[in-house]
């Protein structure tokens, strides 16, 4: 019999590790070819690892809740084998499976440095963000969390990386007892307020949040901190397209293989109107502005859990309607089947999020960073309008949404944001009914 090493795979250029959330099976349990193993998660996505092999699982080489980098061994899975070992070897396998490694605790320099390493802190006070990685070579080496505030991460928003606590443990000196005195003394990042205490009686239910709940929620806050957030808003007449994809519908299924929704349209008018406007696909690094070259939408696509995520189309002004709308309905089911890649949500430059799918007639989204805006489209509605003819005015039946512009006024104006819509409403206005697809 022959033993495989189930490793964790690539899951795109930016991802260099993952968190193991649980184990699907144990030592001894049968293992088919292509069934999932064991569910990660990494800061974008969760996903589970499948099984290369058949066979038997003989020995798991992580805990829940440990960070693997990619490549590493996950587990040893014994081929060979027609069917679930038997109990005595289940029992000799989860005998001989390693014990967890008590971690030792740091020296004690003194009581104030036990107090403020990262063995006894799980978050930074100053808000900031360290990956289960950082944190865990931080615990190894017993760094004051001073220091790792201190530290200048070069990853994306100024996180500290892999890279960035390996340099500085390789080139500091530990510090004296007169240095570590020194470090605790200064004066840290004032934490943000924290809330009013919370009542809770007996009958009240306690929910916890979720994984990727905690992350949303920690995006958000970061958005508003970091942005200036302006709205604008501008009603749209969308007659056409509607009665243009009513036309349309049945043959566009019948020869693509694809229902065609309102969603591939408006997004093809939006990378069209970005084309028009490129200092909207920007990002902004300190005091530089960062004019991105390709145009990547990013898609907001709500989960069964009631979470967002938000899945990008790559480089979206070269799509044609056709390939527009072939990759809308792959990334909307894979979103909701939890299929979804790392790459498949990251690299985006302009999100636009549908309010009007939960029935909203408009919506003020905060900006997705490191992006400075994002567009909200509200439901479309049937609406007395007044029309503009040759003979005169007169009241009629239109198809109308509201499209609703949230920008960092840091670096986008009002003329800017509000010319960006206008061009976008003059763009789906004038559909043409009679085009092919």
């Amino acid at each position: 019999m022959a033993k495989f090493e189930l490793k964790l795979p690539k899951m795109g250029e930016s991802v260099a590790e993952a968190t193991i959330t649980s184990w699907l099976k144990e030592v001894g349990d049968k293992i088919e070819l292509d069934e999932a193993i064991v569910e990660i998660a990494t800061d974008k996505v969760d996903s589970e690892v499948p099984s290369e092999v058949e066979g038997v699982l003989v020995e798991k080489l992580f805990e829940a809740d440990a960070v693997v980098e990619v490549g590493q061994t996950l587990a040893i899975i014994e081929t060979g084998s027609n069917g679930a070992a038997s109990e005595v070897q289940v029992k000799e396998l989860k005998d001989s499976e390693p014990q967890q490694e008590e971690v030792p605790e740091p020296i004690q320099v003194a009581s104030q440095v036990v107090e403020n390493t990262i063995t006894e802190i799980k978050s930074s006070p100053t808000g900031k963000f360290y990956s289960p990685l950082v944190k865990n070579i931080a615990q190894k080496e017993g760094l004051l969390l001073e220091e790792l505030e201190a530290i200048k991460g070069t990853g994306n928003e100024g996180r500290v990386t892999k890279n960035d606590i390996l340099f500085y443990v390789e080139n500091k000196t530990s510090p004296t007892q007169q240095q570590v005195k020194e470090i605790v003394a200064q004066p840290t990042q004032k934490a943000a307020p924290k809330a009013a205490p919370i009542s809770v009686n007996g009958e009240d239910e306690i929910i916890e949040m979720t994984r990727m709940g905690k992350l949303i929620a920690h995006h958000m806050v970061e958005s508003v901190q970091t942005s200036a957030h302006v709205q604008s808003f501008i009603e749209v007449d969308v007659t056409n397209i509607v009665k243009w994809r009513e036309k349309v519908k049945d043959a566009y299924f019948k020869r693509e293989g694809e229902k065609i929704t309102f969603t591939p349209i408006f997004m093809q008018a939006i990378a069209k109107t970005i084309k028009q406007f490129p200092l909207i696909n920007i990002s902004v690094d300190g005091d530089r502005i960062i004019k991105k070259k390709n145009i990547n939408l990013g898609m907001a696509a709500a989960l069964e859990d009631g979470n967002l995520i938000v899945p990008v189309i790559k480089n979206a002004d070269e799509l044609s309607l056709v390939g527009m709308t072939k990759h809308v309905n792959d990334l909307a089911n894979r979103a909701r089947t939890n299929q979804l890649n790392p790459d498949d949500v990251q690299g985006g430059t302009y999100t636009v999020t549908n309010v009007g799918g939960f029935g909203s007639v408009m919506g003020t989204p905060i900006i997705n960073q490191p992006q400075v805006a994002i567009l909200a489209l509200g439901a479309i509605r049937k609406v007395p309008a007044v029309i503009e003819t040759s003979e005169g005015d007169f009241i009629g039946i239109r198809h109308k949404m509201f499209v609703s512009h949230s920008y960092d006024h840091r670096v986008v104006n009002g003329a800017l944001g509000g010319m960006f819509i206008k061009t976008l409403k003059e763009t789906l206005e004038a559909w043409d009914i009679n085009q092919d697809f």
